[in-house]
């Protein structure tokens, strides 16, 4: 039966960057850019923030992602967010989910301590609505039943940058762009052979080392980061639940663990002056072992003994480019080749139906192949237009050796293709008005074929300070492999695939306006946001002379709108704010019921002080309100029946750096031991402290 439930979280869960050319990415700063920069004008290969001297304010950041070309985050109507390196590394964020549980417009939701599934929601939208790209390679995860991206397992070593497109963005990215993109850059070596060594450890048994070097010789540069994390006795489950379940001591001082190695890889080389070529991988290899509440109910609810969970994953991502600039600049193209394969197993003993010498395991796995192109025409004052294509080819397999009578086991495997082609605009009049529109045709060999489109502009007010930026578009999002073959029958229950789903559907817009003061010392600014979704998949359960069937249909539509507000603060050169706060309503409009986990409240402040050279200091508050949720304890057929309750964390971080080859840091997470749950049934963790140090040479 538990796994039956794990389906049923699944199941409510859903009813509720790109690897540009390598001169296009040394053009962007990790950190920031030149004041006022053009896409074409940017040259400059620096990982340093550069700051006009007139204007000494905040920077003004390029994007890579928006355009798929650098553009000023001013010059372009999408709403976005842009996380550097240096964050990430003053906040000590290690995972991938904590740094992207700060930002405007997101929940972030975990099942548990560190390693435990995570999922993302952007403007309300459902988590697998959301497109993930590492180096340009897309990762949402064909194994899992709804194709969704979990962060949980990816560390922030050797990420660059960050960028987050909020909004439909399927005109340039195409199907799971429905909500937004997550577009994830891994750092460019430069300059001297730099390497490192990082050690740190902690609350929860954490120990963790990292080690790496990054640099140049010549045309050749590289960056090159290890690391193993590792977390030990951290205990999720909440004391409500032991009480009603009535938890023995042991139960209750049962812990989780997760182990957690990763390699990233950057490499290029600059074979001529306007022809380079490189190659990005990042690997993944995970143990995440759990005592949850639901292996608690099994114990003393059903009579089980001895109940544990086990997740092994490993997955692996490669993309190799090439870049060519002809023309004088006037062309500029790129040619991709990726490949993503992830292998996961899953295992649960003690159970009635399994035990510690046959395990049972449930496997899933799944590839996907890309190649792709797309080049820009430099029109000069004239703007520029993009074109491209895409392939993908998807493949998923899952399987579970028959345990028992009541359990007959599984086989299944699908496959699909994708081929793609899209065209873009973009250009300016008098430097005021600023604009992007593009439109995107996906040809899909499973559930047909989608046209989606988009545009973007952007006002600037002379002489004020003042922008106004708007934007309109499409997005779909497909079925996965998963919804469209499954096919487990067991005795009492069965999980069924629907062939004939169709994609979901979005339409969206949003409009707001930014404002600069104090001569750029004081940014601040609010976009209100509307989306509507048609053909939502919702999993559907049909009853047949006692025995559970389990599938999905198009059966919904919902809509999701709110306000994104953000104010940045320079007080001094050496002291900043940054705040920001999220309003979310998203109700499904079929039976007009509010979304699950979606808190409409969510307040995020973050501040940064280095009092004296060397010296830096991080605080972040961070205030989520109450949610709609599947009860942990009761019924398990209502998806919206609990309510969880509101929450804030406290953290604070510092560093200090000894000397050129010395660094020391610490940092206190939840520092008012708050016992708050993102997930119902699944507490975060309380009070920890963290301490380690940096040698670099």
């Amino acid at each position: 039966m538990t796994v039956f439930r794990r389906f049923l979280i699944a199941s409510s869960i859903l009813s509720v960057t790109g690897m540009q050319a390598a001169r296009a990415e040394d053009a962007v700063p990790q950190s920031g850019t030149v004041r006022q920069a053009r896409p074409h004008a940017v040259q400059a290969k620096t990982s340093k923030t550069v700051v006009s001297p007139v204007n000494p304010g905040f920077p003004e950041l390029v994007s890579v992602s928006a355009a798929r070309r650098p553009t000023s985050a001013d010059e372009i109507g999408t709403a976005m967010t842009i996380i550097t390196e240096q964050q990430i590394q003053t906040q000590q964020r290690r995972g991938l989910s904590e740094i992207l549980a700060r930002q405007v417009g997101m929940n972030v939701v975990q099942s548990g301590g560190p390693g435990a599934t995570t999922s993302i929601f952007m403007r309300g939208s459902n988590s697998n609505e959301v497109k993930v790209r590492i180096d340009g390679m897309d990762v949402n995860d064909g194994s899992t039943p709804s194709g969704l991206f979990d962060p949980a397992q990816f560390t922030t070593d050797g990420m660059g940058r960050i960028e987050i497109l909020r909004g439909p963005q399927s005109g340039l990215y195409g199907a799971d762009a429905m909500a937004g993109v997550i577009d994830i850059t891994t750092a460019q070596g430069q300059g001297r052979f730099t390497p490192f060594v990082r050690i740190e450890g902690g609350a929860y048994g954490t120990f963790n080392q990292a080690f790496g070097a990054r640099g140049s010789k010549g045309r050749f540069h590289y960056n090159v980061d290890l690391s193993h994390y590792r977390m030990d006795g951290f205990h999720s489950i909440p004391k409500y639940a032991e009480r009603y379940y009535g938890a023995d001591r042991q139960q209750r001082n049962e812990g989780n663990r997760n182990d957690n190695r990763s390699a990233n890889v950057r490499l290029g080389y600059d074979v001529t002056d306007n022809f380079d070529v490189g190659l990005t991988s990042r690997l993944v290899q995970s143990n995440y072992h759990t005592y949850s509440i639901y292996d608690l109910q099994s114990e003393n609810a059903y009579g089980d003994s001895g109940v544990r969970e086990q997740n092994n994953q490993n997955e692996a991502v490669v993309r190799g480019t090439a870049h060519l600039v002809s023309g004088g600049g006037f062309f500029d193209q790129v040619i991709g080749l990726g490949y993503m394969t992830n292998r996961n197993r899953w295992t649960e003993t003690g159970t009635s139906y399994g035990s510690p010498v046959n395990p049972d395991p449930d496997y899933y796995r799944s590839s996907r192949l890309k190649i792709d192109w797309h080049g820009t025409f430099n029109l000069r004052q004239y703007g520029s237009l993009l074109i491209g294509a895409e392939h993908f080819h998807d493949t998923f397999n899952t399987s579970h050796t028959a345990a028992s009578e009541w359990d007959t086991g599984y086989n299944n495997s699908a496959s699909m293709d994708t081929t793609a082609g899209y065209g873009q605009y973009q250009g300016n009049w008098n430097k005021i008005l600023y604009g992007a529109a593009n439109i995107r045709y996906d040809a899909n060999s499973r559930y047909g074929n989608h046209v989606t489109w988009r545009v973007a502009p952007a006002i600037h007010v002379p002489g004020t300070g003042t922008i106004i930026k708007a934007s309109a578009g499409s997005g779909f999002h497909g079925p996965s492999l998963y919804q469209l073959f499954a096919s487990q029958v067991g005795a009492g229950y069965s999980e069924l695939g629907n062939p004939n789903l169709k994609a979901e559907r979005l339409i969206g817009y949003d409009a707001g306006v930014e404002q600069k003061l104090l001569n750029n010392h004081l940014n601040f600014g609010a976009t209100w946001y509307d989306n509507r979704v048609q053909n939502l998949i919702q999993s559907s359960l049909e009853i047949q002379s006692g025995n559970y069937i389990y599938s999905y249909a198009n059966v919904a539509k919902a809509r999701m709108y709110g306000v994104e507000a953000f104010l940045n603060w320079k007080a001094l050169e050496t002291l900043e704010f940054n705040l920001n706060y999220t309003w979310t309503h998203g109700r499904d409009e079929t039976n007009d019921t509010v979304l699950q986990r979606r808190p409409q409240h969510k307040f995020n402040f973050n501040t940064t002080w280095t009092p004296v050279k060397d010296l830096t200091f991080s605080g972040n508050i961070l205030y989520v309100s109450g949610w709609r949720d599947l009860p942990v304890i009761g019924t398990e057929t209502c998806s919206l029946c609990a309510k969880g309750h509101g929450y804030f964390t406290i953290d604070i971080a510092a560093n200090y750096k000894i000397n050129r080859y010395v660094s020391v840091f610490a940092r206190a997470d939840n520092l008012l031991n708050r016992q708050y749950e993102q997930s119902l049934g699944y507490l975060q963790p309380g009070r920890g402290g963290y301490a380690g140090f940096t040698l670099t040479y």
